[in-house]
């Protein structure tokens, strides 16, 4: 006869109990939440740090305001929406992990 199959799967049990395996699950989602963060924090710093060595060089005030009003915005909001769908990703990841 087969064995019936528990409610919930093991990994959520584990995690609900708050036991050392659950904390490991739990870790490695905040984790990877915390890298793609950082990841995303290095690429605005990489992409729109150096801004104010461009902006200090001599050059039409129109030129200083077409830099910051259409170089930085597209590339805040692309870092932005890589790390929603990062983000989202890791958690789908560790809902799948959790669930089978």
């Amino acid at each position: 006869m087969p064995r019936p199959r528990p409610q919930h799967p093991p990994a959520r049990s584990e995690i609900s109990e708050q036991t050392t395996l659950g904390h490991t699950y739990v870790r490695s989602l905040m984790r990877s939440q915390l890298r793609t963060a950082l990841t995303a924090l290095a690429a605005l710093v990489l992409l729109v740090g150096p801004l104010p060595l461009l902006l200090a060089l001599p050059a039409p005030e129109a030129a200083v305001w077409a830099v910051l009003g259409v170089g930085v915005h597209p590339v805040i909001w692309a870092v932005a929406h890589w790390y929603v769908r990062r983000a989202e990703r890791n958690e789908r990841d560790f809902t799948g992990l959790v669930e089978r």
